[in-house]
């Protein structure tokens, strides 16, 4: 029922200002008015009513410019944390839904709490729209209760509604709560209404964001430097949960931390700015506290001022992410390589909070197009990421520029930077993935205008089809540089990223029934001009791993031969890999799919720095942005860009799904509905087993030694068919579970 419509907007000229200091962060008082909603303090509107008779039924709808936690007669209504979530505020406004019959009573008091959340990034505080501060924050709800008597009550948010401000003293993202347990507002003012309208609202798009599992408190530990910390076991999004009573006016504060330095103190440097600090002001009553409006990256807490003794089992992690279901398994026989898939899956949780964030604990957490470019696949195995997703892409064509350049992150916080290679192709990549993963044409569809505007913004920065223009980020974070190499050359990496995406939207079309002939002959233009480029002798000229993985896996090498030996050659040279973010995701398939399986193994066996194995030996439960975050004598690598939850190089678990367990999808048949199995062992690897819960049902793959002997076992879904590749032989099987 679109009954929200009839509601008004409403904020209030509460207001109090924070300060820095010394540290720590503290209120400042008095209240102050007339900023148009910029607010640090949780701000709790209320509506009290009565009903009129017997409620047959009662929904109520809600959004907010920020993030808000609705409460009816003390009980919180839904379990959606942070909402309505974080789209492109201007542009695209989620709203919820909630039945909330069963909380009615005869005499009602409907509250919500309100802050800024994610609305602060990224806009001009002074610009005022509508009475509003872009920065400000706004709630808009209905509640709609259908009488048993056939009678109908509308409540919507207007001037009846009060104001005062909440306990939650101060909330940010990044810095995190201030909360006084024994505040007592001042009286309750009117809300102000705005003049603002409704064309931006869309219901429920994404996922919701859930607590999805409780960590209890692992161990108590007292630091070289005398800190005591506890240690949750594993990195993580979301907040602690704590038990605290203390005196009238005692202090606590909780510090969040993903790691300990090498002398095992508490390290907080690579969280730049990001305070990360929960402060709880006693009443002189037993409290359970967790933050409302903020969430931490961590794995340790540090605790100070703490008025209680402090027990273990006092402290609880909550783990949130957006609510998706969990799909993907992986399995073999090699215990490191079931803790970097298990870290792989954490650091999905981690950075899966309603968009793909690049990281969960600094001064950023953006939805980073280059980091879901490189992750969407293992992303959809894992869980079901198609609602994500669909919203995420929304947003993406919601913030493309008028001449279809892409922006670094979404929603755009970044004043508008984008059109970066391998990350403004997320336009076209993720699209297709969906599609390939989850068969609904219905993403090709909405995304289709997007993905073209894209094409046309790549060469009207070309010159003779070679993308000779932009800011490029290229082969983020490669090694190039640090085994005495170049880097590779960024318009390079920019021209064969053009091909790929107009190779894409030609794939797309025609799926779509579309006539794509200009994007055919585009696309042959495009790898014609990067042979007569970039290739010589059948190799390519930028000798780098990076360069020969892009252009095997993209099909722009007539010799592939001849590069897969290059690219062999490099890899042999210096004893490992030196590809980042652009090239690693592909290297491994890159030569597993040109006869290099045993170095493609090689690699990701590999234990020392650097490989995919490396951070496990130093403890790491989630994926690194770099290769080396800690170093091997424990130091820590660049403080201003060092996090330790980055999901990026787990995309490694694509070549775990499809090369070592053999589960690929079929882009004729897609969804699973046809499964071509084609794993590669190894002689190191004693077994290996995954699924995948597909729309179709369940596909399995395995196989395990026996003896002299290989025994494969592979589970097709009713209704569904695939092609088993063993040692190039293939064959047809159906329905069921069939052994080789």
């Amino acid at each position: 029922m679109d009954i929200i419509f009839s509601a008004k907007w409403i904020k209030s000229d509460l207001d109090s200002g924070i300060a820095l200091e010394t540290g720590h962060i503290f209120p400042v008082r008095p209240v102050q008015k007339g900023r148009n909603g910029v607010t640090d303090t949780g701000l709790d509107f209320t509506k009290n009513f009565t009903c009129k008779g017997g409620v047959k039924k009662a929904e109520l709808q809600v959004t907010a410019l920020g993030i808000y936690a609705a409460f009816l007669n003390g009980s919180r209504v839904g379990d959606f944390i942070f909402a309505p979530g974080w789209t492109s505020y201007e542009k695209r406004l989620q709203y919820q839904t909630y039945d909330v019959t069963a909380q009615l009573r005869e005499n009602n008091s409907l509250s919500i709490t309100l802050g800024k959340g994610w609305r602060f990034l990224g806009t001009d505080p002074e610009t005022v729209t509508d009475g509003l501060s872009n920065r400000g924050a706004a709630l808009l709800a209905a509640l709609k209760i259908l009488y048993e008597d056939g009678s109908e009550e509308l409540i919507v948010t207007d001037r009846s509604w009060s104001v005062t401000e909440s306990k939650i003293r101060y909330s940010n993202i990044y810095n995190g709560d201030i909360y006084d347990a024994g505040f007592v507002p001042s009286a309750p003012v009117p809300a102000d209404e705005i003049p603002r309208g409704f064309s931006t609202l869309i219901p429920q798009q994404g996922e919701k964001i859930a607590e999805t599992e409780i960590l209890p408190a692992k161990e108590l530990i007292i630091t070289p430097k005398g800190e005591t910390v506890i240690d949750f076991g594993q990195n993580l999004t979301g907040y602690v949960k704590f038990n605290i009573c203390g005196k009238k006016g005692d202090k606590a504060k909780v510090y969040h931390a993903e790691v300990l330095d090498k002398d095992g103190n508490f390290y907080t440097e690579n969280l730049r700015a990001a305070r990360q600090e929960i402060h709880f002001i006693c009443d002189g009553n037993p409290h359970t506290y967790k933050p409302l409006l903020s969430f931490q990256g961590f794995r340790y807490i540090r605790l100070e001022d703490w008025p209680d003794e402090v027990k273990l089992s006092d402290f609880e992690a909550v783990v949130v992410h957006s609510d998706m279901k969990r799909t993907g398994y992986f399995e073999c026989s090699d215990k490191n390589l079931n803790q970097l898939f298990k870290n792989i899956v954490w650091g999905q949780r981690g950075n899966f909070l309603d968009v793909p964030t690049d990281c969960p604990q600094r001064d950023e957490r953006l939805g980073w197009t280059g980091d879901a470019q490189v992750f969407c696949r293992t992303a959809s195995y894992n869980y079901d990421t198609e609602k994500f997703f669909t919203k995420w892409l929304a947003d993406l064509a919601a913030d493309q520029g008028e001449d279809g350049c892409v922006k670094h992150v979404i929603p755009d916080v970044l004043n508008g930077n984008g059109g970066s290679a391998a990350w403004g192709d997320a336009v076209t990549v993720c699209p297709w993935q969906m599609y390939l993963t989850y068969g609904n044409k219905e993403i090709l569809e909405r995304q289709f205008e997007s993905m073209k505007k894209w094409i046309s913004f790549l060469q009207e920065n070309s010159t003779s089809y070679i993308r000779t223009k932009g800011d490029h980020f290229g082969d983020w974070l490669n090694l190039d540089e640090e085994v005495g190499g170049k880097a590779t050359d960024k318009v390079y990496i920019a021209t064969e990223f053009s091909a790929y995406s107009t190779y894409l939207v030609v794939k797309v079309g025609k799926v779509l029934g579309v006539d794509v002939k200009e994007y055919e002959t585009l696309y042959d233009n495009i790898v014609a001009a990067f042979r007569k480029k970039y290739i010589e002798n059948g190799k390519v000229t930028e000798n780098t791993q990076t360069a020969c993985v892009l252009a095997l896996h993209f099909n722009l090498c007539e010799d592939k031969a001849a590069v897969a030996a290059q690219l062999n050659g490099l890899i042999k040279k210096y004893g490992h890999l030196t590809t980042g973010f652009v090239g690693a995701s592909y290297l491994p398939h890159a030569l597993s799919d040109n006869g290099y399986a045993e170095t493609a193994y090689d690699l990701l066996l590999r234990k020392e720095y650097p490989s995919w194995l490396y951070p496990i030996s130093m403890g790491a439960t989630t994926t690194w942005e770099r290769w080396n975050g800690i170093r091997p004598d424990g130091t820590f690598n660049d403080k201003g860009m060092n996090s330790f939850n980055h999901y990026a190089y787990g995309a490694i678990a694509d070549w775990l799904y499809g090369v070592m367990a053999g589960i690929n999808t079929d882009e004729n048949a897609p969804a699973f509905k046809h499964t071509i199995f084609k794993p590669l062992t190894d002689p190191r690897i004693d077994y290996v087993k995954a699924s995948i819960d597909t729309r179709h049902g369940l596909v399995k793959s395995e196989w395990r030694r026996e003896g002299e002997k290989t025994v494969y076992t592979f589970t097709v879904p009713p209704g569904c068919t695939a092609t088993a590749i063993i040692d190039g032989n293939a064959r047809e099987i159906g329905p069921g579970t069939t052994t080789l």
